[in-house]
C-alpha cells in the first residue's frame, strides 16, 4: 500500500536504510565482572574439558553438577549468566531441568547433546533452551553458542519486560524474530546489532518493540509476516 505523506505514522518515518549505520560496535566496559557459567555434565572429563574452555574464554566457573536437580538447585541458588548442561543424565534429565530452569527465570541454557535429530532440537526449545551444542564439539562450536545463548536470553527478558500479556508476548517475539531476520539479511546485520537496532529505535521513536518490528516488516519484507 502507498502511503503518502499525509497518511504517515510515526512507525512509516523510520529509516530502514540506515539501520547499519545507526549501530556502533558493542564496547564491553573494562571492568564487567566475569560472566558466571555453571556447568552440568555426569561424565567427569566432558565436565572438566568444559569448565577449562569456559574459565581459557574468561568465564568464571561458579559451580559445576553431574545431574539435573543438582543443576536446578545450584541454578537457584547462584544465579549464574550461563548454564552449560548435558541432555541425557541421572535423576533428571537436561531438558526437563532445563525447563525448571526457563519457567523460573534463573538463566540461559545451552545443551550439550551426542544426537542432533530434529525431535530432540523442538523439544530443547521448547523446553526454553537457547542454543545447544553436538558432541563432539570444540570451543570453536561451544563458545559461540554460550555467546547467542546469553544474547538471546537477553533480549526475551527484554521483550518480556515490555509486554505482560502471555499471547501478545509471543506474537511480538514472533515479529520481532522476523524484523531481526530482514535486518540481517536485507542490511547485513549481525542479530545482536539487528535486536540492537529495533530496542534503540523504539527508545528514540516512543515506540513499542512491536511497532518498530512492524515498520521493518512491512517496508523491508513487503508486510510479509
Amino acid at each position: 500500500m502507498h502511503v503518502t505523506k499525509d497518511d504517515a505514522t510515526a512507525t512509516d518515518a523510520i529509516d530502514i536504510t540506515t539501520a547499519g549505520e545507526a549501530i556502533e560496535p558493542e564496547v564491553v566496559p573494562a571492568d564487567r565482572p566475569k560472566r558466571r557459567a555453571l556447568v552440568v555434565e555426569d561424565e567427569a572429563l566432558i565436565r572438566m574439558d568444559v569448565v577449562e574452555t569456559l574459565r581459557d574464554a574468561g568465564y568464571d566457573v561458579v559451580g559445576e553438577a553431574g545431574d539435573g536437580e543438582q543443576a536446578v538447585a545450584l541454578a537457584t541458588e547462584l544465579k549464574p549468566d550461563i548454564v552449560v548442561m548435558d541432555v541425557k543424565m541421572p535423576v533428571l534429565d537436561g531438558i526437563s531441568a532445563a525447563e525448571r530452569i526457563g519457567k523460573a527465570h534463573l538463566a540461559p541454557v545451552v545443551l550439550l547433546t551426542a544426537f542432533s535429530q530434529t525431535e530432540l532440537v523442538e523439544r530443547a526449545r521448547d523446553a526454553g533452551a537457547m542454543a545447544y551444542v553436538v558432541k563432539p564439539f570444540s570451543p570453536a562450536d561451544l563458545l559461540p553458542a554460550v555467546e547467542i545463548a546469553i544474547s538471546r536470553y537477553a533480549q526475551i527478558t527484554a521483550l518480556e519486560a515490555e509486554v505482560a500479556d502471555m499471547a501478545d508476548r509471543f506474537e511480538t517475539r514472533k515479529r520481532v524474530d522476523r524484523a531481526k531476520g530482514l535486518l540481517m539479511s536485507k542490511m547485513g546485520l549481525s542479530e545482536p546489532e539487528s535486536f540492537r537496532w529495533i530496542q534503540k529505535t523504539s527508545m528514540d521513536r516512543r515506540l513499542t518493540m512491536r511497532e518498530v518490528a512492524d515498520a521493518v516488516i512491512e517496508q523491508v519484507g513487503g508486510g510479509a509476516s
